[in-house]
């Protein structure tokens, strides 16, 4: 198994500047990897009291059945992973609101190409890093996967996303996010953010929101922020590149579509 390094944030002890009102049911923020996981996480954290907080890292079905007391309707919790969808997972979410961040593909290649390559992971791509491969090769892994060490795309994107729409998840884009996060200020900010919040049962909404979501959302206390990875040798570039974009289309064709990046 991989291991993820990052470094500790203080979001615990700023929480406790902020007054809160309890969750009445169970709130599970899901992700696909590399999508903005740890943003919406500690944006989140800031309006939840700390005590309500499920603190055993993010959820993934090898651990599901031990953490699935944090979507106890009687003792409500937030929680956070990258939760494949499955009969049983559905099954212990029945009662839980859900939030489901995904990212566009394109874009998608090139975090987890940096991720892979930085100290912060460490695990089966070791032995490439160093600039021992191409730059093309590396997102042409990170599209089609390597056999039994890395999922390609079309995997992760059905099991941790796509599978779960059309029902009780809410899917939330990366990009608005971001968005609106850096232009807290705005109208369209407030009517995103407000709905989100609806959507996760924080109610009411506390007068000081854009402040928590300011702080939550600093990035410095993100270590999967892009200029907090360290060690990465290989120049990712900032937009995919033409042929590698027909492969994501050629490899989930429609999937652009349905998340609404068309």
């Amino acid at each position: 198994m991989p291991r993820i390094k990052l470094k500790k944030d203080n979001l615990n002890e700023q929480n406790a500047n902020f007054e809160h009102n309890r969750l009445k049911q169970p709130l599970f923020l899901n992700s696909v990897p590399k999508s903005g996981s740890h943003l919406m996480r500690n944006i989140m954290r800031m309006f939840v009291p700390l005590n309500q907080h499920y603190k055993s890292g993010f959820i993934q079905i090898p651990s599901m059945k031990v953490d699935k007391v944090a979507w106890n309707k009687d003792k409500p919790t937030l929680s956070w992973g990258h939760l494949l969808f499955s009969d049983e997972s559905a099954l212990f979410l029945r009662d839980t609101r859900q939030i489901l961040l995904a990212r566009d593909p394109y874009d998608w290649v090139l975090a987890r190409a940096r991720f892979f390559m930085s100290d912060e992971f460490q695990g089966s791509l070791n032995h490439i890093k160093n600039n021992r491969i191409t730059v093309e090769e590396l997102l042409n892994m990170m599209i089609f996967g390597i056999h039994r060490k890395v999922p390609m795309l079309q995997e992760i994107y059905l099991h941790n996303c796509v599978s779960w729409l059309g029902a009780k998840a809410v899917l939330v884009k990366f990009e608005n996010l971001v968005e609106n996060v850096t232009n807290l200020d705005s109208d369209e900010a407030e009517e995103f953010f407000l709905q989100l919040f609806d959507d996760c049962g924080i109610d009411p909404v506390p007068d000081d929101w854009r402040e928590r979501v300011r702080v939550g959302s600093d990035r410095e206390q993100s270590g999967t922020a892009r200029e907090n990875l360290t060690g990465v040798v290989v120049e990712v570039p900032d937009e995919l590149p033409d042929i590698q974009k027909k492969m994501v289309d050629m490899t989930v064709p429609g999937l652009r579509n349905l998340l609404g990046y068309e």
